[in-house]
């Protein structure tokens, strides 16, 4: 049999070949898969097609054989992910507010290559991108590897922040100025990426939306805010912090009516600890960045959920709710 113009890469297009068009519902017959290699200029004989699915096996890429009648079909089985998990990834993507439209769609692209055609045919039907609001900062991709890499070498960094104007334009905040912290952590939370930091300006931790972030440069100094850091869980300040806006932290008792009680599950976690106060109701002592956001959240909840403590926080609370209700009393009076 004359040898094909790319016969040293027979190995790499079989392999191709196979991910690409079988899957446990698609197979491929000898014949079907010389005609193949043939497309891209490979010729083979079936010993050989033999002896590369025992190496492809032996870099865990499992051949199956199976004989349905007269002829005899092979495919692969199992895949680095399987086709729920890409569905899964897929919905990461689209659902992520940090992520551009164009590369969510590149993004997506790529993901579809860990299935097979026929696979990805099913994900296409599950593909909109829709329209969601994402980003317009193309930069955020190089943004995170900047803040990875300050992490990585344990450096400072430098940044302009930017906020959003009447005239939906990306503004500088405090005139431009850098801002240099100490980055130690990657938070996705609300669908956004943020930055957990250490400002040894303030002498506090604080977070960043990187989407909002532009010109990040890698500094010479060491970070800050080691012992800060030390003890530091991810998941409690992202629970405390409600939409990621700053605010004192306190420790806050809430009381409830027991069926609202998975309300409260889902947003502090399973190892909450209920207090029973009488046979409808119980309490819950949680660290809470007290803010505007908080109360927000409290009053979405209705008459069944109630702040007991502490004090100051209860009366921010009833100093909050009456000047939200005077602002429509008086717009209520000039109708």
């Amino acid at each position: 049999m004359p040898r094909g113009s790319n016969q040293k890469f027979k190995f790499t297009y079989l392999t191709k070949i196979m991910t690409e068009k079988t899957d446990d519902e698609h197979s491929l017959t000898m014949p079907q898969i010389l005609d193949e290699l043939k497309k891209y200029e490979v010729s083979a004989e079936r010993k050989s097609i033999y002896e590369d699915f025992k190496d492809m096996e032996r870099f865990g890429i499992d051949i199956i054989k199976e004989q349905k009648g007269r002829e005899t079909f092979y495919h692969i089985a199992g895949r680095e992910f399987e086709l729920a998990e890409v569905k899964l990834l897929i919905d990461a993507v689209q659902s992520a507010k940090f992520i551009t439209q164009k590369k969510s769609k590149l993004l997506i692209s790529k993901v579809k290559k860990f299935v097979s055609e026929y696979q990805a045919k099913q994900l296409q039907r599950q593909i909109v991108i829709n329209d969601r609001v994402k980003t317009m900062n193309e930069s955020v991709y190089y943004n995170v590897d900047d803040i990875h890499t300050a992490i990585n070498q344990n450096r400072k960094i430098k940044f302009k922040y930017y906020k959003w104007d009447i005239d939906k334009k990306l503004v500088e905040r405090h005139g431009g100025i850098y801002f240099v912290v100490s980055p130690w952590a990657l938070l996705w939370d609300d669908e956004n990426y943020y930055m957990i930091a250490f400002d040894d300006w303030d002498n506090k931790i604080k977070h960043y939306r990187v989407d909002k972030m532009m010109y990040i440069e890698v500094g010479k100094d060491e970070r800050a805010g080691k012992e800060e850091f030390k003890n530091f869980d991810m998941a409690k300040y992202s629970k405390a912090t409600f939409g990621m806006y700053h605010g004192d932290k306190t420790k806050v008792c809430i009381k409830f009516t027991n069926h609202m009680c998975g309300v409260f599950i889902d947003r502090f976690g399973k190892d909450t600890i209920f207090r029973k106060t009488d046979e409808n109701h119980s309490e819950l002592v949680v660290d809470i960045n007290v803010s505007p956001q908080f109360f927000g959240w409290i009053f979405s909840l209705g008459n069944d959920v109630e702040i007991v403590s502490p004090k100051e926080v209860v009366n921010e609370l009833r100093e909050y709710t009456k000047k939200f209700m005077l602002k429509y009393e008086l717009i209520r009076g000039e109708l």
